[in-house]
């Protein structure tokens, strides 16, 4: 399977108890499927796979399967910190008709490259060699990275590992990524503000990304992409453009008080990691979102300002980005970003 394109990192809506909005994961999985993408990821990062319980993480994927068959890709993601874990979601999804997998580095318990190599990807690999195996390397959350020698030596010794999600912010990595393993594999961007540079430096060539913002911008996302592998700069660059300022959300940083127990006000620096800012978005624009399970929670009012300042510019600059989501949800966005009330319901 040749991952290339537009994937969208699916959010997992949640209801007002925080349960599987499952009806609202149709909507936006039809959403995706009608704006052009080439796939979409469910249960990987965005899709708040660490607080998902393995049956709601199966339940998601076959969902995603079950509404995607032969309209657009599915990479399920099956990752985890246990290899037989992730062995027995990766059997549960491949023989529902996942064609490929994404597989985060082991976090916490932090295996060596080898390791990573051997009793993880190797291993499952080897179990299942017609599913595409994707390795998902972001050292950030992970605390752990597979390097690209041990990518180099699976991709050889298992032809079903023909891509990497690349979360690194690492360009040099991404280059010698290109330089050792050639043309034929598939180098994804997973920093949606990086999509652009990696796929233009002719270092890298990457060929499509992983989106977390394509939950929003699916069509803008595409034409981005697209003009990029046409060769189109021109138009791939007014596109990035036009989407900008929501790419620079994807993490929120503010400076929000604190009272200490002496009475002193001192700032300290939050930083709002997805999917937190792309769920307030979606809720604040009227999309199936909900709001994030613990421990992750709310933004403050400044974080949540942040998001909608983005969106604001967006529609003020662009509206024709935006345009799809009334068009498909029946919201008015002009009227929801400029209602106080929409968003001061989704702060602290």
């Amino acid at each position: 399977m040749r991952i290339q394109g537009v994937w969208t990192a699916l959010v997992s809506p949640f209801d007002e108890d925080l349960a599987l909005d499952m009806e609202g994961l149709e909507r936006n999985v039809e959403f995706q499927i009608s704006q052009g993408v080439d796939g979409v990821v469910p249960t990987g990062t965005t899709g708040e796979s660490p607080t998902l319980n393995w049956t709601e993480h199966n339940m998601v994927i076959l969902h995603a399967l079950r509404r995607c068959r032969n309209r657009c890709g599915v990479i399920a993601g099956t990752g985890s910190n246990s290899t037989a874990e992730t062995i027995e979601s990766t059997h549960i999804v491949a023989e529902a008709g996942a064609h490929a997998v994404l597989m985060v580095d082991c976090y916490y318990n932090g295996p060596s490259s080898q390791e990573l190599r051997d009793e993880y990807y190797g291993t499952v690999a080897a179990k299942f060699p017609h599913v595409t195996v994707v390795p998902y390397v972001i050292p950030g959350r992970t605390g752990t990275a597979l390097s690209v020698e041990d990518l180099a030596i699976l991709a050889d010794k298992h032809p079903n590992v023909s891509a990497v999600k690349e979360a690194t912010g690492d360009l040099e990595r991404m280059a010698r990524t290109r330089s050792l393993i050639g043309d034929d594999f598939s180098i994804i961007s997973g920093d949606d503000d990086l999509t652009y540079t990696m796929m233009t430096d002719q270092a890298i060539r990457a060929n499509g990304a992983i989106s977390v913002m394509s939950n929003v911008v699916p069509a803008a996302m595409v034409k981005m992409v697209k003009s990029i592998l046409s060769g189109d700069l021109v138009s791939a660059q007014a596109a990035c453009d036009s989407i900008a300022p929501l790419l620079g959300i994807v993490t929120v940083k503010v400076d929000n008080d604190r009272k200490l127990p002496g009475g002193e006000t001192v700032k300290v620096n939050d930083r709002y990691r997805n999917p937190l800012p792309v769920k307030t978005l979606m809720a604040g624009l009227g999309m199936p979102a909900g709001f994030c399970r613990k421990p992750l929670g709310r933004m403050t009012k400044a974080g949540v300002e942040v998001v909608r300042a983005a969106a604001r510019q967006v529609w003020e600059r662009n509206p024709e980005v935006l345009t799809p989501i009334t068009d498909f949800y029946g919201v008015d966005v002009g009227a929801r970003i400029a209602d106080d009330n929409v968003w001061e319901s989704l702060a602290l």
